[in-house]
C-alpha cells in the first residue's frame, strides 16, 4: 500500500494546503506512531523528571525503584527507570523487574491515547501498583506540561519548561519518524551521514545523529557537527514549535542560525513536517 501512496505522492503537492494535510494526515501509520510515543511523547519523561518539581515530587512517593519495560510486537521495546532522583531509559528489557507486553503496535497507542494497558507478564503486582499511581500521575503531569492552558504560560519559568519539553518530544520524535513512517524516510535515504546539532540558544542542545540513514536522538550537544539548526531563543523556538511564526521570515531576519550541510537541515524540516501531522 505504501508503495503505491509513494509513488503518487509528488501530486499532493501540488494540492491546495487543506487537502494535502488531509492526505498527510490520512498517511499516519501506526507502527510509526507507536515510535513517536515510545520514543518522543514517554522518551520525555526523563526530562520532565529533571526539569518539573511536581514531577520531582511524584518521585519521592516511590518506596523503592522501579524498572518497567513496555515491549512492543513488530514494534519498539525500551525499560523506564525509575528512582527519587529521576528517570533513565535503555533500550530492550535487560534488568526490567516489571514487563507489559502488547500485541501490536495499534494495542500499545491505545496506552497513550486511553490509558489502556498491555498484558503483565513479569512482576505484575508491582507493575500495576505503579502504573495506577506514581507512573499515571507523571503521564497527567507531562500532558499539563506540553498542553498548557493560556494562563500557565503566562509564567515566564513555564513557558521555558514547556517550550524544552516540547523540544525534546520533536526530537525523539524525528528519529522515530525518519526510521519508521514511509514519508520521512524518503527524506532520511538523502541525508548523509554526520551528527545535526539541534538547539535553543544558550537553553539546550540535541544531537540528531545519522548513520546508514538510520536517525538517533541523543539528549546532549555533539562536538563536531556536520550541520547546524539553532534557534535565538525560547519565544522563537516556542512560536515555531507551535507553528505561529515564520519559519522564512525568522531566517531572514538571521535568528534561526543555519550551518554546515545544508541539505541535512533541509531534509530534517521535511520531517519535522511529519512530526507535526503525528502530534497533531
Amino acid at each position: 500500500m505504501y508503495e503505491t501512496d509513494l509513488r503518487l505522492d509528488i501530486h499532493y503537492y501540488c494540492l491546495p494546503a487543506e487537502q494535502f494535510k488531509e492526505r498527510m494526515t490520512d498517511m499516519k501509520n501506526e507502527k510509526a506512531m507507536a515510535y513517536v510515543n515510545m520514543y518522543g511523547v514517554l522518551g520525555s519523561l526523563e526530562n520532565l523528571c529533571e526539569l518539573d518539581s511536581k514531577a520531582k515530587e511524584i518521585l519521592k512517593e516511590l518506596k523503592k525503584p522501579v524498572s518497567l519495560c513496555f515491549d512492543v510486537k513488530n514494534g519498539p521495546c525500551r525499560t523506564f527507570r525509575f528512582d527519587e532522583n529521576g528517570c533513565k531509559i535503555t533500550e530492550g528489557s535487560s534488568g526490567a523487574a516489571c514487563k507489559m507486553n502488547f500485541a501490536s503496535p495499534e494495542k500499545f497507542n491505545l496506552l497513550i491515547d486511553k490509558s489502556k494497558p498491555g498484558v503483565p507478564v513479569k512482576g505484575a503486582v508491582t507493575l500495576l501498583k505503579f502504573l495506577t499511581g506514581p507512573f499515571t500521575k507523571l503521564t497527567a503531569r507531562l500532558e499539563e506540561v506540553l498542553r498548557p492552558s493560556k494562563d500557565a504560560l503566562s509564567d515566564p519559568a513555564f513557558f521555558e519548561e514547556n517550550t524544552l519539553m516540547t523540544m525534546y518530544v520533536i526530537a525523539g520524535a524525528v528519529s522515530a519518524l525518519a526510521n519508521n513512517d514511509p514519508i520521512a524516510q524518503i527524506s532520511a535515504e538523502n541525508t548523509p551521514d554526520g551528527d545535526i546539532y539541534f538547539a535553543i540558544k544558550d537553553k539546550a542542545a540535541i544531537t540528531l545523529s545519522v548513520k546508514n540513514h538510520r536517525f538517533t536522538t541523543v539528549k546532549a550537544p555533539c562536538e563536531n557537527p556536520r550541520a547546524i539548526m539553532e534557534f535565538a531563543d525560547i519565544k522563537l523556538a516556542n512560536g515555531l514549535f507551535n507553528g505561529e511564526v515564520s519559519t522564512v521570515n525568522e531566517m531572514c531576519k538571521g535568528n534561526i542560525r543555519l550551518a554546515g550541510v545544508l541539505s541535512m537541515v533541509d531534509n530534517i524540516n521535511r520531517i519535522l513536517d511529519r512530526v507535526a501531522v503525528y502530534l497533531a
